[in-house]
């Protein structure tokens, strides 16, 4: 049978139909189950409410298995690619200050944002377990969705998988990235020469410590919360008084103490810190002294190490306290010729002690 408009019955059957291909699917389950990533309707009907509906933007809505982009758009930015992706499993999913889903997109973010790129698209792959309350994969993905429109970015395509109840932990999420490097900028590692200064742009180890609390592990009572925030706001900002930026990197697992090492690594320079001027909350220098643990080493995310020219310095500074993510941003150190690799501790006592790389792990499951 032919669609004919003026037949009256066929026009109002038509009607019908594309009314329901217009409108939204429901999922009516409570919890998710191994329908929800057999690719048949419980998918899509998944998909469709929690992905499309809450992250609902028309690139994502063409539902292709690719996300199709404008390169005009990129390439109005500039004339190379930065493309990242990473993966999240902390523990527990929500948190003082965040959940698994902003930190995913602000882990990505991030990474794009300290090559000096303007991120543009993510893409979000999710392992579900059995079981996991569809109201809180819901909560998740509005997270994420709030999160991305805080940096400006979109959430363009993705994945879903469910495994069987006990074959995961709740929610595991991929993200990955891109974005389009500013003409005018050359960061790297290797960068780094003597006499430059290294600014972080506010307190550090309060994720790490707000995911111990949150566990329930010990008997902690604090209002610390995660620093989970989107950086590209911040490093536009910095980029816009100092495009010499030698190295930048967020802080993230391993700490500060980790990148500073790499930093040091790659450029065969040292570093030396001044503790005087390491900015950490009294709560969560309590914390891990009581632990054994050392704020150097706790996870960030929300926060940059960057490295400039020492007659940039303060022009820097500056920019980052103007910022609502970096008003306690501090000098903290400076980069030196030797020893080569090595980064120093310069002690309230006068004396200095050496900041090795992480070995182990002092808290999993943090990102």
């Amino acid at each position: 049978m032919t669609h004919n408009p003026t037949n009256p019955t066929q026009h109002s059957l038509f009607q019908k139909v594309e009314q329901v291909r217009r409108r939204r699917a429901k999922v009516r389950d409570a919890t998710i189950t191994l329908a929800h990533g057999s690719g048949g309707k419980a998918m899509r009907d998944l998909i469709d409410d929690i992905f499309v509906g809450s992250f609902d933007n028309p690139l994502l809505a063409e539902l292709e298995d690719q996300a199709r982009v404008s390169l005009a758009e990129l390439i109005a930015v500039g004339d190379r690619l930065a493309f990242t992706t990473d993966s999240y499993v902390v523990d527990p999913i929500f948190f003082p200050g965040g959940d698994i889903g902003s930190l995913a997109v602000h882990g990505t973010i991030n990474d794009l944002a300290v090559s000096g790129a303007k991120p543009f698209y993510l893409s979000c792959s999710m392992i579900l377990e059995e079981g996991l309350p569809v109201d809180a994969l819901r909560r998740v993905a509005r997270s994420m969705k709030a999160a991305a429109d805080e940096a400006g970015v979109k959430i363009v395509t993705g994945d879903t998988k469910v495994v069987h109840r006990g074959s995961a932990d709740k929610i595991f999420i991929n993200t990955t990235g891109i974005g389009v490097i500013r003409p005018d900028v050359s960061i790297s590692a290797r960068n780094l020469q003597p006499g430059d200064k290294i600014i972080v742009n506010g307190y550090l180890g309060d994720h790490g410590a707000a995911i111990l609390i949150a566990r329930g592990e010990l008997s902690f009572s604090s209002a610390i919360e995660s620093d989970s925030q989107p950086l590209n706001s911040l490093v536009d900002a910095i980029l816009d008084v100092c495009p010499e930026v030698r190295a930048m990197r967020d802080a993230t697992r391993g700490g500060l103490a980790t990148v500073l090492n790499e930093f040091a690594l790659s450029s065969e320079v040292g570093i030396r810190l001044y503790e005087s001027s390491m900015p950490v909350r009294e709560e969560v220098q309590g914390i891990c002294e009581l632990l054994g643990l050392d704020p150097l080493y706790l996870a960030n995310e929300g926060k940059l190490a960057v490295v400039v020219p020492s007659d940039r310095a303060q022009t820097v500074l500056a920019a980052m306290r103007a910022h609502p993510t970096a008003e306690k941003a501090t000098i903290i150190g400076e980069v030196i010729d030797s020893p080569q690799g090595v980064v120093l501790m310069q002690t309230l006592f006068g004396t200095e002690r050496i900041v090795d790389m992480l070995v182990g792990d002092q808290l999993p499951r943090i990102c």
